[in-house]
Parts: C-alpha cells; sequence; structure tokens
C-alpha cells in the first residue's frame, strides 16, 4: 500500500444524506429488536418451503431460548458456532442466540468441500457447527476427530444422526431457570459478533471480525434516520433468496429487515420458475438480488405470467450490473426501481447503494453503484502514489467509517495491508466520484474472483494445482461470462516430461472444491510472468486472455 503524499491536497468525498445518530453502545441484537413493541405480532420470517410463519415476538424469545440451550452446551463469551445452511430460519435464530451470548457466528458455505469446512472451522475456532442431515457426511470426520471441542446440531432429521444434537435441544429442553442463569452477558461495542470468511484484496480466505458496533453502524446507515437510504418498511415483504452466509444477505437483508419489522420471505434455493411464483404469493415489495438473477428474470419466457405489481424495488449488489441488463430489466418490469449497491465483507456490507432506494428518492444514474452512505468518508487515491484525487478521475476506493472490520482474524499482517494507520479501508476496487456524487467502479486491483457474486480466491485454486506433481508453475485470473460474471481460468507451466491435460487438471479442482471454483479453462504457457519480487503479473495474462491466446 502506497504511502499518502503528504504535500497534496485531501479531496474527502461523503454523503449526500446528513449524519445520524447511532446507538453503537447497544449490542446487534438489542439494536435489532430495540423497537419490537411496535411490530411484534407482525411477520417475521416466513419459510417458503413450508408456508411456516415466525412473528417477530416468537424470533425475539425463541432466539433467546436457542442462547440458554447454546450456553447448556458449553459456548460462552467470545466463543465460535459455525452455520453451514442453507436459507432457514434456524439460521437467523442460531445467529440471534450466539449474539445474545457474546459468541461469534462464522457462516460457511454448505456447498463446501469436507476440506474447504475444515479449513474456515479450524480458522475460526469454531466449538458447535449446526448444519442439516444432508451435510452430515461432510462434517463427520471433522466432528470426531475433534470431539471433545467441536459439537454437531443438526435443524432436520429428528434423531440426528450419531453423535449430534437436534435443534430443538437448544429450545425444548430449555427451562427458565437456564435462562436466567444465562443472564444478560455484558458485551462491548468491540465486541466480535460476525466471523465471515474473505480473501480480500489478496491472498487466501481470513476471518473478518465485524464488531457489534461495526453492524449496528452499517444496518442505521441503511435503514435508520428521517430520510433512509434503503427505505424499507414494517409492511414490507423482502425476498431472502441469496445465502444468508453472503455479508449482502447477513446484513442488508436480514439485519436490516429485523431492525424496521418487515417480513423475511426465506428462500432455501434459487430457482426461476418458483420464484416468479413465490413473489405474487407473499407479494414481495423488495428484492435483493444479484446480476445473474437479475439476467434470470429479465431473460425468463414465464415472466408475463405472474403478477409482479407488489415489487417496489430491485436492489442488485454482490457484483457489477451493466447498462445492457439494467435497460432490459426495466423494459419489463418499468414500475420497479432498480438500483445498484456496492460493498465488501471488510465493510460489513455496504458502502455505497442508490438514492433511488431512499425514502425522498434522488434521481439515480445508470451503470452508477450509488451514492456513499451516511456517517462515512471516501477517498479516491492514485495506487502507485497513494495522492487523494478530485472527482472524475480514477483511483483506488478508500472508506473510513465505524461500519468497517475490526481486522482479519490472527492477521495482524493482512490487516495492515487494508487498513492503512489513518483507519482508510483500501477495497483494491478502482473507481471514481462524478459531480453528482455518484460513484462508478471501472476497475479492480484486487486479485478476487466473482462467479455469481461469490468469492474466489487465486491464491487458494493456486495452492491446490500447484501441488499437483505434473505441475510447475499455476497463475489463476478471472475470464469475463454472460451468466456468471467472471469464472476461474488456469494458466499452467507442466513439469518437465509432463503431458498433463486440461481435463485432469479440471478433474483434480473438481474434487476439492466448492463449484464456483471450478477451473473453467487451462491454458498451457512457457513461463508465468513475475515481477522481480516474484509477484504474479497478472495484467499481463489478462492481456494475454484478452488476445484469445490459443490452448
Amino acid at each position: 500500500m502506497a504511502a499518502d503524499d503528504d504535500s497534496s491536497p485531501e479531496f474527502i468525498f461523503r454523503s449526500k444524506l446528513p449524519d445520524i445518530p447511532i446507538p453503537t453502545h447497544l449490542p446487534l441484537h438489542s439494536y435489532c429488536f430495540e423497537k419490537i413493541s411496535e411490530f411484534k405480532y407482525r411477520p417475521c420470517l416466513i419459510n417458503a418451503a413450508t408456508g411456516n410463519i415466525y412473528t417477530y415476538d416468537e424470533v425475539h424469545i425463541t432466539s433467546r431460548r436457542v442462547a440458554a440451550g447454546l450456553h447448556k452446551l458449553g459456548i460462552g463469551k467470545g466463543d465460535v458456532i459455525m452455520l453451514l445452511l442453507q436459507n432457514t430460519p434456524q439460521f437467523v435464530l442460531a445467529f440471534l442466540g450466539a449474539s445474545y451470548l457474546g459468541a461469534a457466528t462464522t457462516p460457511a458455505n454448505p456447498f463446501f468441500t469436507p476440506a474447504e469446512i475444515a479449513k474456515q472451522a479450524t480458522s475460526s475456532g469454531a466449538k458447535l457447527i449446526i448444519t442439516q442431515a444432508a451435510f452430515a457426511e461432510k462434517v463427520k470426520k471433522l466432528s470426531q476427530e475433534n470431539k471433545a471441542i467441536i459439537k454437531v446440531i443438526f435443524i432436520d432429521d429428528d434423531p440426528p444422526p450419531d453423535g449430534g444434537y437436534h435443534f430443538s435441544s437448544l429450545t425444548d429442553d430449555v427451562a427458565k431457570e437456564e435462562e436466567r442463569e444465562m443472564g444478560d452477558v455484558k458485551i462491548s461495542p468491540d465486541d466480535v459478533v460476525a466471523l465471515p470468511y474473505s480473501s480480500g484484496t489478496t491472498g487466501l480466505p481470513k476471518g473478518v471480525m465485524l464488531t457489534h458496533k461495526a453492524l449496528v453502524t452499517s444496518v442505521a446507515q441503511q435503514v435508520d434516520g428521517e430520510n433512509p437510504h434503503l427505505y424499507i418498511r414494517s409492511d414490507d415483504v423482502v425476498l431472502c433468496v441469496l445465502p444468508l452466509f453472503h455479508i449482502y444477505s447477513l446484513n442488508s437483508i436480514m439485519m436490516c429487515s429485523l431492525r424496521v419489522g418487515a417480513a423475511i420471505l426465506i428462500v432455501q434455493k434459487f430457482d426461476v420458475n418458483s420464484l416468479l411464483e413465490l413473489i405474487p404469493k407473499y407479494r414481495v415489495t423488495i428484492a435483493p438480488i444479484v446480476p445473474p438473477i437479475v439476467l434470470a428474470i429479465a431473460k425468463s419466457p414465464a415472466l408475463d405470467h405472474y403478477d409482479m405489481s407488489s415489487i417496489r424495488i430491485v436492489m442488485s449488489g454482490a457484483a457489477p450490473l451493466g447498462k445492457t441488463l439494467e435497460d432490459a430489466f426495466r423494459a419489463k418490469l418499468p414500475h420497479v426501481i432498480l438500483g445498484q449497491g456496492y460493498g465488501m465483507t471488510e465493510s460489513g456490507s455496504a458502502m455505497t447503494m442508490s438514492l433511488a432506494f431512499a425514502k425522498e428518492k434522488f434521481e439515480m444514474k445508470s451503470g452508477g453503484c450509488g451514492t456513499l452512505m451516511r456517517n462515512s468518508e471516501m477517498k479516491i487515491v492514485n495506487p502507485q502514489t497513494g495522492a487523494s484525487l478530485p472527482r472524475n478521475q480514477a483511483g483506488e476506493i478508500c472508506i473510513r467509517s465505524p461500519q468497517i472490520m475490526k481486522g482479519y482474524l490472527n492477521d495482524e499482517e493482512a490487516t495492515r495491508g487494508i487498513i492503512d494507520k489513518d483507519g482508510w479501508l483500501h477495497t483494491g476496487d478502482i473507481g471514481f466520484v462524478d459531480d453528482d456524487d455518484e460513484v462508478f467502479i471501472v476497475d479492480r486491483l484486487k486479485e478476487l474472483i466473482k462467479y455469481k457474486g461469490f468469492q474466489v480466491a487465486p491464491a487458494e485454486l493456486e495452492a491446490l494445482l500447484i501441488s499437483h506433481g505434473r505441475i510447475a508453475d499455476v497463475a489463476v485470473i478471472p475470464m469475463k461470462d454472460e451468466v456468471a460474471g467472471e469464472v476461474p481460468v488456469a494458466f499452467i507451466v507442466r513439469s518437465d516430461g509432463s503431458k498433463i491435460t486440461e481435463d485432469e487438471i479440471k478433474q483434480y479442482i473438481f474434487k476439492q472444491v466448492v463449484f464456483y471454483k471450478r477451473i473453467n479453462r487451462v491454458f498451457f504457457v512457457d513461463s508465468i510472468p513475475k515481477s522481480q519480487s516474484g509477484k504474479i503479473l497478472r495484467r499481463q495474462l489478462r492481456a494475454l486472455l484478452a488476445a484469445s491466446i490459443p490452448n
């Protein structure tokens, strides 16, 4: 990270909306339920798979019971639990239960391989895993090898698989005495409540320490104040089809909806036809989605057969939404407000968002990702010199705000590499701020690959590939893809005498990683371009890819 040039002026950008008071002294769960008396009997969680509805009062009471049940199993302040779940009501209840205890939740993709799950569980120090019976085999070896440390709870299958507990044991068997014994845990605003994993701007996935203060700030920036940046009402029905283990869904869907008393329609997996049925059935009003889902809806021949009139807002995030796709979607659903947000795990979710979502709307610009959230500062810096840049000049986007992470778990060096001494989070994204305070993303410095919004760390795939005996050197970069946005491709240097094929390499990776990390193409080269310090020169490889080199 380049040092700032003290002699150059500082161009600091702020939100169009005024700052607001934010109750950062409150633990996250207390903040989310602060206004529950206004909507305690309204629907909170709607399980699309079963039609079951949990009221806010039921969610509030049950999450306290889950906390007591976790306490009974030995989970306390500072401990970590892993949620290895698809979208289910139990995800919400367990996350809130851990928050009550002063424990942290590390959410993980249930479609990870056993090795990927074990890496995250070990790195985070998880003492308990809550999962589904379908994923029992993935955690079996991990729990057997760490029986004294890791307990496993299943939300389905009663009785649960061997050695596990059933989720009902956290609530049904908990007496009021247990809740009283648990008491009110003293929680500091700087205590970690969420521990998602991200590769950041470079390297392997790392635990992102998000505190109570950071997440309270991030949610307040979106939905609090007289003119909320994201205007969600208590009578709204918010679609939750994006996975809750992703920070976008966890924050901007789950936490924001809980704060304002909106109903959350929990959808376990995405299928465009079933989604088009659910929207009119439950009168969905707000749909936070990602570009591949925007594309699927816009292209669906079934769209005209369903009543989409209930939808007020469609918010796209996690990856850029191109103007062509924006226009195609608006042509199909002209009554819908469509806009973008921009964020990252390390910022606790949204850093910018379209002000078309605000209560008092502002005009939005096509291709822009909105304006900076209130109570934050942004600057654009020259990646080479660190000098602060004025409007309409592209550079690395940096943000300073109480919403950003505390740091990476057990990795001070990586933390210093992304948060500088003045508290600026360097995003690794290249963009600019225009004359109307709209933020535009134009490029990326960081190595991260975004497959349908999912993070793929090149370093993780490179480490797996280089361990193969017939591969001498490797580099992984993104390749553009109409449906996924980006897919990983590998440049491979074969070992002397090796005749390893593209298909063999693909199959080797296929067995070790989740679907979105799989290698899409392999290009064989004589050498990997590197700097004198040994850093892979990915721009040169992207240029080779753009030139459509033959395999």
